[in-house]
């Protein structure tokens, strides 16, 4: 499974910077940080509570979608929202054997932790706009669904585990 690319996606407060750093470290793989990828007007925009726009994502998409096409046959783990299948269309079209950890969960909590975290340029406010946009994963795209209740440790171990199923169906279906 060290191979695998892996984009962790969500809704903003889900827990991708602090999932996919231990799910790369666990795969042995590196990590990138999605929101290195927008632009600084991206981020402008986000501080100051205005949601972004497809135009807006096409740019940083593409940045993350070269990212993961370099590291094909050697494995990653990168964060993106990626909310909306034409968005991990996009991200497939640069690396077609991307494999999604959908992290989600109850609203409550998302927006509580999102309260709690210090110095992220993304305000609760925009929640609300992440969930309309939100298009979960379906049956057709290689990923899975990953609940995020539970320590950072328990939602990794889940993700795995999850992984570790997909890829024996995927062996099974060839």
């Amino acid at each position: 499974m060290q191979t695998l690319v892996v984009v962790v996606m969500g809704v903003a407060g889900t827990g991708k910077t602090t999932i996919g750093p231990m799910l790369a470290e666990r795969l042995g793989v590196p990590y990138a940080e999605g929101d290195d990828f927008h632009p600084k007007a991206n981020i402008a925009k986000m501080t100051a509570g205005t949601p972004l726009t497809d135009d807006d994502r096409w740019p940083w998409l593409d940045a993350i979608g070269a990212w993961a096409h370099d590291r094909a046959g050697r494995g990653g783990v990168v964060s993106s929202s990626a909310l909306k299948r034409s968005y991990r269309d996009r991200l497939r079209a640069a690396a077609p054997d991307l494999v999604f950890v959908h992290l989600s969960g109850d609203r409550a909590l998302i927006q509580d932790r999102m309260a709690h975290r210090a110095g992220h340029f993304m305000p609760t406010a925009l929640l609300d706009s992440q969930f309309a946009t939100l298009q979960p994963l379906q049956t057709d795209e290689a990923g899975v669904a990953v609940d995020v209740s539970g320590s950072p440790e328990e939602i990794t171990d889940r993700a795995l585990l999850a992984l570790n199923e997909l890829a024996g169906r995927t062996q099974d279906a060839q």
